[in-house]
């Protein structure tokens, strides 16, 4: 395994070990890394294991990764606009010996249609963009802008793409921050995503959260479940019972 680590590896790049099933992924040193939000959303995912599930915005193709290695799903796809993202999440699933259940799409999630068949996918997963353009700084570094402001990608374009991409009644999963729920549900409804489940994480028992997990479904009937939240750290400073065993720490 060392030698295909190193053989597989470009300069500024290291390899992680995820913690689940002696899975690991490819990050760039100085690059965008998934964090918290995308491990909470693997978790926060309901899908059989006979699933097929699509990821938008795909990145290193973490979550992709993570639902394979807690059986949630049967087959990937991951798409995402960056050319170099597609190749690196390419060369992590080759790293793990997994390819037959992947497959990862340089794509503009604008342009679905033209790769993929209507209702072809059981669930959708996302960890878009958070701010809006004009609202914050843009990174100087391109991968982190595009990670973090809507430049390439909207609420909006994400749930046009599902209401295309997912069979009746399947469902979407997305992480985001509290304040864009207007935003999400407004999307959601306007492409017949109906919110049906959702969760806040806060950071400590006494702050206000600061992500949210929710889940849609494509021509769903109305009816929103609010989960109690999720509390990352406790009174100690340490993580949570609820997190360590999410992070496989317990």
């Amino acid at each position: 395994m060392t030698d295909n680590m190193n053989n597989i590896l470009k300069e500024n790049e290291n390899i992680d070990d995820l913690q689940i099933n002696n899975l690991k992924i490819i990050q760039k040193n100085a690059g965008f890394k998934f964090g918290i939000d995308a491990v909470l959303l693997s978790y926060f995912v309901q899908c059989p294991m006979q699933s097929s599930v699509i990821d938008i915005g795909t990145g290193t193709g973490i979550i992709p990764i993570l639902l394979y290695g807690k059986n949630k799903g049967n087959s990937f796809v991951g798409i995402d606009i960056q050319d170099d993202m597609i190749e690196m999440a390419n060369r992590s699933v080759i790293l793990n010996n997994i390819q037959s259940f992947f497959k990862f799409v340089s794509c503009d999630v604008k342009d679905v249609r033209k790769y993929f068949k209507n209702e072809s996918f059981d669930c959708l997963v996302t960890n878009p963009p958070y701010m809006k353009v004009g609202n914050g700084l843009l990174n100087p570094d391109k991968c982190k802008a595009v990670s973090r402001h809507e430049l390439t990608c909207t609420i909006f374009d994400i749930m046009s793409a599902a209401y295309y991409l997912l069979k009746e009644k399947g469902k979407v999963y997305m992480v985001h921050r509290p304040h864009r729920l207007p935003d999400i549900f407004e999307a959601m409804r306007l492409n017949k995503i109906e919110p049906k489940r959702m969760r806040f994480v806060c950071p400590d028992i006494n702050k206000e959260p600061n992500l949210v997990l929710i889940c849609g479904v494509k021509l769903g009937k109305q009816e929103l479940k609010i989960d109690k939240p999720l509390i990352v750290y406790n009174q100690d400073n340490e993580y949570a019972e609820e997190i360590k065993e999410i992070y496989g720490l317990k």
